[in-house]
C-alpha cells in the first residue's frame, strides 16, 4: 500500500512547528504554545486515521505499509524511505499523542518560551524519525538528532542538577551511538544496501561478512541497551528523569526509551535470528537483573521523582525478557508493553509533576494527606499507579500477562519458566512500592502546610482524562492493539522458525 505524503507530513509537521516557532513567530507567549499545540495535533490526527486505515487482514501480515521511498544519496545507495508495520505504527501513534499532551503539559512555561517548544517539538519528530525509518542511514540520523533537543531541554528547563544530568545523558547516549553505528556501517559493508527490509528478508548468510554476524549483533544491541536501558547501561536515567522538565520526562519515558526495544525487535532480532537464539539466554538474565534490581532500588527512593524514574528501569526489564524469550506471544508482549508503558509512566510523570508544582515538595517523607485538598489528582493518580501494578482492566495487567504466558511457554530458550517465575515476582515488588507511595503521599492524616493546595484545572483535566482513557481502552479492549502488533510479528516468527 503506497502512501501519499501521510507519513511525511506526520514526520515534519513537528520540525516544521519548530522552525516556525524559532525564526518566524513573534515572541508571544500565547502564540508559540498554540503554534505548538497545532503542529503536534496535526500529526496525532493525522496517526489515528493511518491507524484506522491500517490492512488488518491475515494477508498484510510483514507488509509495509503507507511506504514512501525516493532515492537520497545516490553513490550508497541511501534512501529516503518512510514506512510502518504493525509493529512500528503503535509507537508511531504513541509518540504523536504524547508529543501533543507533552505541549498541554507545558502550558505553563514561561522560561524562554520559545526556545523551550522549539526543542520540544524538534524531540518529537526525531523519535518518530526512527520509527518510520526503513533506510539505515536515515534510521540512525533521527537516532542522533534526538539527543540534541534532550540536552538543552534537560540542561535550561531542568532542575536539581540538570547539567550534570544532561551532559551525562548525551555521553551515555553516544557511547552507545558509537557501538550502533559501528554495526550499521558492518552491515552496510556485508550487503551493500541500507534497506532494512531487503536485509531482513535476505538475512546476512548469503554474503560473506567483514566479520562474525555476532560481533554485529552485539554493536547494533549495545546501542539499543543503552536507550531501553538495560542494566548495567541505566544509571544515566533515573538521573535524566528527576532533573528534567515534566513534559521532557514523559516524552523520555513514554516514547524515547522506547526506541531502543524497537530496534532490538526490528534490527537484532530480525536481521540475527541464530544469534538472538544462541544468546538469548544471556538478555534473559540481564532482563531478569533489571526487573528485580530496579523494583528493589525503587523501594529505597525518597524522592517522588527519582521513584517513578526507578521503576521504569524495572518495567523495561519486562520488554527485554519478552523479546528475548523470543515467543510470538512474548514478542506481541514486548511490544504492547512498550506502548502501555508509554502510556502508564507519561502519566505518572505528568501526575508528579502536578504534585510538585502545586505542593512544593517532591520529598516523599515531607509529603502526606494530599487526598483532600486535591482529590482530582489522587484518584488518577491512582489510576496510573493501579496500572503500573499491572490491574486488570488497566493496559499494563494485558501487556505484563502476554509478556509471561509468552515467555513461559517459549521453546527456544533453555530455563525460560524459572527466568519468567523471577521476573513475576518484579509484580509483587511493583505493587509493594506504588501502594506504599500512593498511601505515603496522598493519604494518612492532612497536613496543615498543604492547606489550600490547588487541584488540577481544566488544562490538566484533559490531559489526565486523555491519558486515561486510553490507559482502560487498551486493558479492557487490547485486541486494538494486538491484532496490529501481530502483523508485525508474525515474519520475525517465520524467521526463528516459530
Amino acid at each position: 500500500m503506497l502512501g501519499s505524503g501521510y507519513l511525511t507530513a506526520i514526520l515534519f509537521l513537528p520540525a516544521a512547528g519548530a522552525a516556525l516557532i524559532a525564526f518566524v513567530l513573534s515572541n508571544r507567549a500565547r502564540v508559540i504554545k498554540w503554534t505548538a499545540a497545532l503542529f503536534t495535533f496535526v500529526p496525532l490526527a493525522l496517526s489515528v486515521i493511518l491507524f484506522a486505515l491500517f490492512d488488518r487482514s491475515p494477508g498484510a501480515a510483514g507488509l509495509i505499509q503507507f511506504e514512501e521511498k525516493a532515492l537520497w544519496i545516490a553513490p550508497i545507495n541511501a534512501n529516503y524511505h518512510l514506512g510502518v508495520d504493525g509493529l512500528s505504527l503503535p509507537l508511531v501513534v504513541l509518540t504523536a499523542f504524547l508529543g501533543f499532551l507533552a505541549v498541554l503539559i507545558s502550558w505553563k512555561i514561561d522560561l524562554r518560551v520559545r526556545e523551550y517548544f522549539a526543542w520540544l517539538l524538534l524531540l518529537e519528530t526525531s523519535i518518530l524519525g526512527v520509527f518510520l525509518s526503513l533506510d539505515l542511514l536515515l534510521f540512525f540520523i533521527m537516532w542522533e538528532i534526538e539527543v540534541i533537543p534532550m540536552y538543552f531541554l534537560i540542561n535550561i528547563w531542568g532542575a536539581g542538577r540538570k547539567e550534570y544530568s544532561a551532559i551525562k545523558y548525551a555521553v551515555y547516549t553516544l557511547f552507545g551511538s558509537a557501538f550502533m553505528l559501528a554495526g550499521i556501517l558492518s552491515l552496510y559493508f556485508t550487503t551493500g544496501s541500507l534497506s532494512m527490509i531487503d536485509i531482513g528478508q535476505r538475512g546476512l548468510g548469503l554474503v560473506q561478512s567483514i566479520m562474525p554476524a555476532s560481533a554485529i549483533f552485539f554493536l547494533l544491541l549495545i546501542g539499543f541497551a543503552v536507550k531501553l536501558p538495560v542494566f548495567p547501561f541505566h544509571t544515566w536515567l533515573p538521573d535524566a528523569h528527576t532533573d528534567a522538565p515534566t513534559a521532557v520526562s514523559v516524552m523520555l519515558a513514554g516514547a524515547l526509551i522506547k526506541m531502543g526495544g524497537y530496534g532490538m525487535i526490528r534490527l537484532c532480532v530480525t536481521m540475527f535470528p541464530p544469534v538472538a537464539q544462541q544468546y538469548a539466554v544471556i538478555l534473559v538474565i540481564l532482563a531478569v537483573i533489571g526487573v528485580l534490581y530496579g523494583a528493589a532500588v525503587t523501594m529505597r527512593q525518597t524522592d517522588f521523582k527519582r521513584l517513578i524514574a526507578y521503576s521504569s528501569i524495572s518495567h523495561m526489564g519486562y520488554v527485554l525478557l519478552g523479546i528475548f524469550a523470543l515467543g510470538k506471544v512474548s514478542l506481541v508482549g514486548a511490544a504492547l508493553q512498550m506502548f502501555s508503558h508509554g502510556l502508564v509512566t507519561g502519566l505518572l510523570f505528568a501526575m508528579v509533576g502536578l504534585v510538585m508544582h502545586n505542593a512544593h515538595e517532591r520529598d516523599l517523607r515531607k509529603l502526606g494527606g494530599l487526598a483532600r485538598q486535591v482529590p482530582v489528582i489522587t484518584v488518577v493518580f491512582s489510576i496510573a499507579g493501579l496500572a503500573s501494578l499491572g490491574l486488570p482492566s488497566t493496559s499494563g495487567f494485558a501487556a505484563e500477562f502476554l509478556v509471561f504466558v509468552g515467555s513461559f511457554s517459549s521453546s527456544l530458550v533453555s530455563g525460560i519458566q524459572v527466568y519468567t517465575i523471577l521476573g513475576v515476582l518484579g509484580v509483587v515488588l511493583t505493587a509493594g512500592y506504588i501502594l506504599w507511595m500512593l498511601q505515603r503521599v496522598f493519604y494518612g492524616p492532612p497536613l496543615e502546610q498543604y492547606d489550600g493546595t490547588a487541584d488540577a484545572d481544566v488544562l490538566e483535566r484533559v490531559y489526565m482524562f486523555a491519558f486515561v482513557a486510553v490507559i482502560m481502552l487498551v486493558g479492557i479492549y487490547p485486541a486494538i492493539l494486538t491484532d496490529v502488533i501481530k502483523l508485525g510479528i508474525s515474519p520475525i516468527m517465520g524467521l526463528l522458525g516459530g
